[in-house]
């Protein structure tokens, strides 16, 4: 008899809902995980998912699985070790219920995460954020819509999950105006809003009607607008403003572009990285270190402050006893 099936069905209704209540977006991306696995050890076996055992998912199997992403589906490094965390998570709560596989559980936990290259992230300069938003065409209502989403984008550093789920409540107007979302990890937060983002909000929420529960960013049909509707409204506006800023031509602008331009705008402001990383809603300010890596304007003022190598320090004397008084007082 199987003893995966209860087990995958077990973790997903008692430890991940109802322990961790995990958020929907957590629950899929574990599902495709073990979507993926089941097809890939029912191919290698000939076994059909349901009749899978614990011992036919050992260390072996699953690092051909992890290899198998990589190589024939092109998965990046990054989702190659998420997918592991699911599995690592899966094998955690195994070890409570089936003590007698503890070797094979023991050996896949300690399967390690893949190391990656961390590339300098890609943010926008205000000549090309000012292009972008330009570029929607103001004339029409989704033309409008794009434009409010990429100026709230812009300024807040929203996740795209964290403006699909806006709606017109969670806009604040009126003295301290500010945004309400519920980012990762279901941590709820406030982000102020600067003027001009509150008068481009409030004409497009005048528009669609004051509903609290209106969908702020929708589609014709009324619904929030998908990840990929939104990735599509960006790509778009950003190639249409490269005509006018051949600047973009050579980024790839995406919504998390849009974040990252957000922490940048702050930091170049002079905001301290442990208030960019409440802004953004990071768990931890080592996440918003990676700000500092990419901006060139701090290292070139840092640079600025030291000495040239084979240059003397010399001390300041004053070339008169009159000067040399008034430096004393």
């Amino acid at each position: 008899m199987s003893d995966l099936s209860p087990l995958l069905q077990a973790f997903f209704t008692d430890r991940l809902m109802t322990q961790r209540q995990a958020s929907p977006n957590t629950i899929a991306a574990y599902r495709d995980t073990f979507r993926l696995l089941l097809a890939y050890t029912a191919q290698q076996t000939g076994t059909a998912p349901s009749r899978l055992t614990i011992e036919d998912l050992d260390a072996t199997r699953i690092s051909g699985f992890l290899s198998y992403l990589e190589t024939e589906r092109g998965n990046s490094t990054r989702s190659r070790n998420a997918r592991l965390a699911a599995i690592h998570s899966l094998f955690s709560y195994a070890a409570l219920r089936h003590p007698e596989h503890a070797l094979i559980i023991q050996r896949v936990l300690a399967i390690p995460c893949a190391r990656h290259k961390r590339n300098l992230v890609s943010y926008l300069d205000d000549a090309e954020t000012t292009a972008i938003l330009a570029a929607c065409d103001q004339s029409t209502r989704t033309g409008r819509r794009d434009h409010a989403l990429i100026t709230l984008a812009t300024q807040t550093g929203l996740r795209i999950s964290e403006l699909i789920s806006l709606t017109v409540a969670d806009i604040h107007t009126g003295t301290g105006a500010n945004v309400h979302c519920t980012g990762k990890g279901r941590k709820e937060r406030r982000t102020p809003l600067l003027p001009t983002t509150v008068q481009i909000l409030g004409e497009w929420i005048a528009e669609i009607g004051g509903d609290p529960g209106t969908v702020l960013f929708a589609g014709p049909t009324g619904r929030s607008l998908s990840r990929d509707a939104i990735e599509r409204r960006i790509t778009r506006t950003a190639q249409i403003a490269a005509t006018a800023c051949p600047s973009l031509n050579a980024k790839n602008i995406t919504a998390h572009t849009l974040r990252h331009t957000a922490a940048m705008r702050l930091l170049h402001s002079g905001v301290d990285v442990t208030v960019i990383a409440l802004w953004l809603g990071h768990a931890q300010v080592t996440t918003t270190n990676i700000y500092l890596h990419a901006d060139m304007a701090l290292k070139e003022a840092a640079l600025a402050k030291t000495t040239p190598l084979g240059s003397t320090v010399r001390r300041y004397k004053p070339a008169d006893n009159l000067l040399a008084f008034l430096e004393s007082l």
